[in-house]
């Protein structure tokens, strides 16, 4: 069991919220909300997820993605966390298979790899429910047009791993939320003092090495290319150049992010970093019943 003894549901609403909550520049947290979805919206899908994943322990991870996914649409009635569920529902079943063992990138595979092609299904199914933004069509095993009879999900991972980091991590076992973005998160949290200011650290430095796929898909990669841009400038700053103080070099460190978030808000929500926020919330789940992550969580 985690550090926090908290059943894998519960695990899973405690790392969107901590996610949420954490003022990440272009996203919803608890000082800006979008004028068509609210900090609300988001603290109901993480309590939504956390008790589908806890009422459905012998059911399958498309069952239970698909039902997360119907939940959320129900009550909340917008797509406020279908990365979220593709990452944690997986992760979240891992657990409750052995809730002493700890994740890893092989384990996850192996597990992954074990889905079926109903899982695949009805995984597709809840997809075409939440109506992602941007989702675009594939040549092929596209999601708008292929039958959810059967899908083989890990051949269609593949396909998509080179443009959306989701399906990267269902490709590489979460390789990237272990090597990348913990590391980060953990980093960032001694560096600036808590973890609210390691999850925002973790989530401009993921930006500033990856363009973010949901900005991809809404925006196209120049915009993309250019949150990656000025998210670089905001992490290189706390490099310092050995002149200054670090005080100094946080002052404009937050600086550059406060710019950032002010950029990524200038087009509605369009260039909302979503899919960077969905790692940040699977690497707080691995993180913290990996015990990497410990208490108190502030």
């Amino acid at each position: 069991m985690s550090e926090a003894s908290l059943s894998p549901g519960g695990l899973a609403t405690l790392c969107c919220i901590l996610e949420v909550v954490a003022p990440k520049p272009g996203n919803v947290h608890r000082g800006a909300d979008f004028e068509d979805v609210t900090l609300v919206d988001f603290t109901t899908s993480a309590v939504i997820l956390g008790n589908v994943i806890d009422s459905l322990p012998q059911n399958s991870v498309g069952d239970t993605i698909l039902q997360a996914v119907r939940s959320n649409s129900e009550i909340v009635g917008t797509n406020t966390n279908l990365g979220i569920i593709l990452l944690l529902v997986p992760l979240a079943k891992l657990v409750a298979l052995d809730s002493d063992a700890l994740l890893n990138p092989d384990r996850i595979s192996n597990f992954l790899s074990g889905l079926s092609h109903e899982d695949g299904g009805k995984i597709y199914e809840a997809i075409r429910l939440a109506s992602p933004g941007g989702l675009g069509t594939a040549q092929e095993l596209d999601v708008g047009t292929a039958s959810t009879d059967s899908v083989d999900l890990m051949a269609a991972m593949a396909l998509a791993r080179e443009r959306d980091l989701v399906a990267q991590q269902y490709s590489d076992g979460f390789r990237l939320l272990f090597e990348v973005a913990i590391p980060l998160i953990e980093y960032g949290r001694e560096l600036l003092g808590g973890l609210t200011e390691g999850i925002v650290y973790a989530h401009v430095a993921l930006m500033a090495k990856f363009p973010d796929s949901l900005i991809v898909r809404k925006c196209g990669l120049e915009v993309a290319e250019h949150s990656q841009m000025l998210a670089s400038k905001a992490i290189e700053t706390l490099s310092g150049d050995g002149m200054r103080e670090f005080s100094e070099c946080q002052d404009d460190y937050w600086g550059l992010v406060s710019e950032l978030d002010f950029w990524l808000r200038s087009d509605g929500h369009r260039r909302n970093p979503g899919t960077t926020a969905d790692l940040i919330a699977a690497s707080l789940f691995i993180g913290i019943h990996n015990r990497i992550i410990k208490p108190p969580f502030r």
